[in-house]
């Protein structure tokens, strides 16, 4: 109860602040209500500066080029019949990110909260026991979810810097002899630590306690950007939304249901209506939708996923974020800092989590950032607001990208009062990357 006190009364009025100051300065219209005033002053934000800004939250996240143009066009009506063969080819591309053949994807005009209440709301009914671990606001906004539908919730609360502990969900099953725990729920990566669970060992505890329980996993964002084997693992439904590894904008909640859970949605008591799996499941098949679909978001991500499969496909794309978070990594420990997330095991690839020394308010470095350098960066949630800055990596990303995040990074930091040295960090990284670094695909030529 004191976690959801926090999330209502401290993280909403924060992030609702910053907010309203990021939305304002993409409006470069706004000025004065009457600019002929004597010293009139342009409005707050409006003054768009030279070059980009910097965007680096764990979502949204920069949109590539090719997705934007592909994501411009005019309205059109999705009842002609060229839609039909357009929505089913995007079904089918949503099942490369996931990692199965066998699952049944959804796309529901929405985000990933809504794809959370898809994965509850078609599966349970009032009631039923559930587990899920809490380690950040993203784990309790979700059990929050499950306590208000009416579920019955085992919490397992974890140190915030660290994931789902599996010995621990194998001996609360064991201890179900009953078998009266219908679902396990795990946030595959929690974006208010940077910890990214495994999702193998989760199953792996599962099968050891001889339990049936379904695995639900919030693969917001995660999913695109990490290794994600939902097959292998047997994930029952496992949920993204648009505006993280994607790179689309916000709108879309991805959703992917095994055989399993579509049974279980057979004997599902939940209400639902928006989010009911038996509309999609009614109309998709012939390439229909029960409702208005976003058509751009739907062209932006069929390019998105072209370009993952020219880069290698899914394995190639986690190997990039992979590389590009360990060069973060690098560049924190030349700052002399250190990451929430002290096991290695459960460093994410998505975003880094950085703690800042006694005394130095993050919030400050996030400000400095952005009023100074159009850097966006992202603030401490809830209980760790103010002790830690968060560098999202994930995406439409690449390290000259990223370098550039970390030297405004380094600026902000010094400006709010922390003694390190001008590229100690970004020296770090670099040499990283550039050790790791390979020719760009179809460029090889040009070094020979």
């Amino acid at each position: 109860m004191a976690l959801r006190e926090v999330s209502q009364k401290r993280v909403l009025p924060l992030l609702a602040q910053f907010t309203r100051g990021l939305s304002a300065s993409a409006m470069p219209e706004a000025v004065s209500l009457d600019a002929n005033a004597p010293n009139a002053q342009p409005a707050p934000f409006s003054y768009v500066p030279p070059g980009r800004n910097h965007l680096f939250v764990p979502g949204p996240v920069n949109i590539h080029e090719r997705v934007l143009r592909a994501m411009h066009v005019p309205g059109q009506n999705h009842r002609d019949p060229w839609f039909a063969e357009l929505y089913k080819a995007c079904l089918e591309d949503t099942k490369h990110m996931y990692g199965t053949k066998t699952a049944t994807p959804f796309i529901f005009p929405g985000t990933g909260t809504g794809g959370w209440e898809a994965a509850l709301c078609n599966t349970l009914s009032p009631g039923d026991k559930v587990i899920c671990f809490r380690y950040g606001l993203f784990s309790h906004l979700w059990i929050d979810m499950m306590q208000r539908l009416g579920l019955d919730v085992t919490v397992v609360d974890r140190p915030w810097g660290e994931g789902a502990d599996e010995a621990a969900l194998e001996d609360i099953l064991r201890k179900d002899t009953g078998k009266k725990i219908k679902a396990v729920c795990v946030v595959h990566n929690e974006t208010t630590t940077g910890v990214t669970s495994d999702i193998a060992g989760c199953r792996k505890a599962m099968d050891a306690a001889g339990h049936p329980a379904l695995l639900l996993v919030d693969g917001v964002s995660s999913i695109g950007a990490l290794e994600f084997k939902m097959d292998e693992w047997r994930v029952d439904v496992a949920v993204t939304g648009s505006q993280k590894a994607l790179s689309l904008p916000t709108g879309l909640a991805f959703v992917a249901a095994s055989p399993k859970a579509l049974e279980a949605m057979k004997s599902a008591k939940l209400k639902r209506v928006y989010y009911d799996f038996a509309d999609m499941l009614r109309t998709n098949p012939s390439g229909n939708v029960p409702y208005t679909p976003c058509l751009s978001l739907l062209y932006g991500l069929r390019e998105s996923v072209k370009m993952w499969k020219e880069e290698g496909g899914m394995e190639a794309v986690a190997a990039r974020h992979h590389r590009l978070a360990e060069g973060v990594r690098q560049a924190v420990d030349g700052w002399g800092l250190k990451l929430l997330c002290k096991n290695p095991r459960w460093r994410s690839d998505s975003l880094t989590v950085v703690e800042v020394p006694e005394g130095i308010d993050s919030n400050k470095i996030v400000k400095n950032a952005y009023a100074k350098y159009d850097l966006s960066l992202g603030i401490g949630l809830a209980s760790i607001n103010g002790k830690v800055f968060r560098i999202g990596h994930l995406g439409n990303m690449n390290e000259l990208m990223l370098a550039g995040a970390l030297v405004g990074a380094e600026m902000a930091m010094i400006d709010s009062g922390i003694n390190i040295k001008p590229g100690s960090g970004v020296a770090r990284a670099t040499e990283y990357w550039h050790k790791t670094s390979s020719i760009i695909k179809t460029r090889e030529s040009l070094l020979k």
